[in-house]
């Protein structure tokens, strides 16, 4: 008996070869792939990714949950890169529904949680405006991935009694349109997601506010995966620490009072190196 032909759903797609067809009872699963080690890829995220048709996702996966997905499996590469943006978010939302649409087992697979600046959110409202089913599948923050991974708890009591998250990379042109004077406050932990080419600005408005220069901060790069990089410095310093490490991928930046616990909660293997003053 002849063997039977390769299923064509199964074969690597792009974008441009995705077409719209019928509406269909199909559901898109929107998932988080978390900071990066696949260990911390929660278990029904990994269920989804074995049985899927179709993944979708970001540049901010790493390679190693990546080399999850199950051979032949149709991959689509919607990565995003600072200031270079080839996959525009309305395409992705078009390609989404278009897959849909076709009634595939679709895993949009993002880096971090899909309704933490994932923009899971535009994502999942494309989908209910073409009457498409979707669900959202949690996956664990940088914010907290990374803050543990270098032994910084984002509250202790005594020392933060709240987090503010915020993005860096709306930032990328002229000014940085946030809440600064809220920001600068010395009761909180802020957490800057993909904030790399930010934290000389950051640090300027913080300073500006009256937040002090010996605030501790962090800047962790890759955070949780074997390429794990960290500079711990105060808030005057940080920034020229960050420079100087030369940082290869995502920047989570870490300010707080909490940060010097990371002198007694790291693990020997994530001591950072340090920027001290001369």
């Amino acid at each position: 008996m002849a063997p039977p032909a390769a299923r064509p759903d199964r074969q690597k797609i792009t974008c441009s070869q995705v077409k719209v067809s019928r509406v269909t009872k199909s559901t898109v699963y929107l998932v988080g792939a978390g900071p990066g080690d696949p260990d911390l890829l929660t278990v029904k995220a990994r269920r989804l990714l074995e049985s899927a048709e179709v993944v979708v996702y970001d540049r901010l996966v790493s390679p190693e949950i990546i080399a999850l997905i199950p051979p032949g499996t149709a991959r689509i590469d919607v990565g995003k890169q600072p200031g270079h943006h080839p996959v525009p978010q309305e395409e992705i939302n078009s390609v989404l529904v278009a897959l849909a649409q076709r009634n595939r087992r679709v895993v949009r697979l993002k880096g971090g949680d899909p309704f933490v600046f994932g923009r899971g959110s535009e994502e999942a409202a494309a989908l209910a405006a073409h009457g498409l089913r979707f669900e959202v599948v949690p996956g664990i923050t940088s914010a907290s991935a990374c803050a543990a991974a270098i032994g910084v708890p984002l509250t202790h009591r005594g020392l933060a009694t709240g987090v503010r998250y915020v993005t860096g990379h709306c930032c990328a042109e002229g000014d940085i349109d946030l809440d600064w004077h809220g920001l600068a406050d010395p009761q909180t932990t802020l957490v800057v997601y993909m904030a790399k080419a930010q934290i000389s600005r950051i640090v300027e408005r913080l300073l500006a506010q009256g937040l002090s220069p010996a605030t501790p901060a962090a800047a962790v790069c890759n955070g949780t995966t074997v390429r794990q990089q960290h500079v711990i410095a105060t808030l005057a310093d940080i920034a020229e620490a960050a420079e100087t490490a030369a940082f290869g991928g995502p920047v989570l930046f870490l300010i707080g009072r909490v940060v010097a616990l990371a002198d007694v909660l790291a693990e020997p293997a994530a001591m950072p190196m340090r920027a001290e003053r001369a």
